[in-house]
């Protein structure tokens, strides 16, 4: 492993790379960053989108750290699947962390930081949208990490829960995996274009779209000077 530097923990492939004294982890890595980003506090300032872009692209490095598969289908069918284990697992216990903190929440007196009507109207919400919400929040950065601690303060219905967590981490694994496998192979067969040498570009690319709803969306409410 190279010396370590504090970049590195927003660089993909840190990770897609990682080893330790020759012993190749990355596949390990990526499925612990996949269940931290979607299920830990801290873990949303991970690399997500781009991680599992590139990991598509180096899919055989990733997947021959366990076993060696001659097909490229069935290589990136299997990392997909499981990416999406990892991503599963990860919502099951933030929605845990959540039911579990929901009661001391629901008990606290209002502050300036803390509003019980914000987790009535969070509620409602789910009751609502709750389905969407989580599928929607699987494909943005921050959203993706606290939408299952949310969902399990607000007590939504488990089983809606677990299906939307299924549905929506087969989603996004499958999504970006497959994206970046064939994107790269397609690019590079048609027009000798190969996506590893430019990785900055993909990476920051991919962080601009995805940020962007998040950014607006915080942008909107934004106090005005209007407000009190």
């Amino acid at each position: 492993m190279n010396s370590f530097d504090w970049k590195n923990l927003i660089d993909p492939l840190f990770y897609i790379h990682f080893d330790i004294n020759g012993i190749k982890l990355g596949i390990y890595i990526v499925l612990f960053i996949v269940f931290a980003e979607t299920g830990l506090f801290a873990g949303f300032f991970l690399p997500g989108d781009s991680l599992l872009f590139l990991a598509g692209i180096y899919n055989r490095e990733l997947i021959e750290n366990i076993l060696f598969i001659d097909s490229d289908f069935v290589n990136v069918t299997l990392l997909s699947t499981l990416v999406a284990l990892a991503g599963i697992l990860g919502n099951m216990i933030g929605y845990w962390f959540g039911a579990k903190s929901g009661y001391y929440l629901y008990n606290r007196e209002d502050s300036f930081w803390f509003k019980k009507n914000y987790l009535i109207q969070s509620k409602d919400f789910f009751e609502r949208h709750g389905g969407r919400a989580i599928i929607f929040a699987r494909f943005l950065p921050i959203f993706r990490t606290f939408a299952p601690i949310v969902a399990g303060i607000v007590t939504m219905d488990k089983k809606k829960f677990m299906f939307f967590n299924v549905v929506s981490s087969f989603l996004w694994s499958f999504t970006l995996i497959f994206s970046g496998h064939y994107l790269y192979g397609f690019l590079l067969e048609k027009f000798g274009i190969d996506l590893k040498e430019h990785i900055e570009v993909i990476v920051i690319g991919l962080v601009v779209v995805t940020l962007s709803p998040v950014i607006l969306k915080l942008t909107k409410k934004l106090p005005t000077s209007k407000d009190e």
